[in-house]
């Protein structure tokens, strides 16, 4: 009864909701649990070396194109202006320019924004216009890689003293860090139009004294 417990226990924790559907009907159809566990851990055993093998050979995959990724990020001057962006590190610069391409296609800074699906969603009634959560149209990865890289600033943003912490606290007082996240991304995504579009050079805002 004990084996039994302790079974139990480690399949809840230890194995795929697909293997516990298996161990489960093995279970009801009078096989132990510990004879079920055996024969998965028997057939484990024999995979493991297939996958420290698969898995080095990603890890090796994933380098090289870390290092394509850099050198691309290296040899291109666009990218490396908008990566001064808080926020935007070199694997974020090279999907944003690789994907926007011509930057003056946008009218503004407000559709490039609206293009990547950072903007309100809205609803008018009676009258009145209300702002709904954002549309998420548009890259899903350049989205994700743009709030992903807010999120950081806005983790060291209580540290600094320099004007985008500043308006990012104010913000993180009124809002949650979700919302927050995404502000900041689509400041940033509009600060990218700027650059790229009036082929301009990124300046940290001055604060006033």
């Amino acid at each position: 009864m004990k084996g039994d417990v302790a079974m139990k226990r480690r399949t809840r924790i230890y194995y795929t909701p697909e293997q516990k559907a298996i161990i489960w009907d093995r279970y009801k159809q009078g096989d132990s649990l510990h004879d079920i566990a055996r024969t998965f851990d028997r057939y484990h055993s024999s995979i493991m070396p297939t996958i420290h093998q698969t898995g080095g050979y990603l890890f090796d995959v994933i380098a090289t194109l870390d290092k394509q990724i850099e050198q691309c990020y290296r040899q291109n001057a666009l990218c490396q202006r908008i990566s001064k962006i808080p926020g935007i590190g070199p694997i974020t610069a090279t999907a944003l320019v690789a994907t926007i391409g011509n930057a003056s296609n946008f009218e503004n800074s407000r559709q490039l924004a609206a293009w990547l699906g950072l903007v309100p969603r809205q609803h008018s009634s009676g009258g009145k216009q209300v702002l709904l959560g954002i549309s998420k149209r548009g890259d899903i990865y350049l989205r994700t890689l743009l709030i992903h890289g807010a999120r950081a600033v806005l983790q060291s943003v209580k540290r600094k003293k320099d004007v985008v912490s500043g308006w990012a606290s104010r913000l993180l007082a009124r809002r949650n860090n979700n919302i927050a996240s995404v502000a900041l991304a689509n400041k940033n995504a509009r600060i990218v139009w700027a650059l790229l579009a009036k082929d301009q050079e990124y300046c940290a805002p001055i604060m006033n004294v």
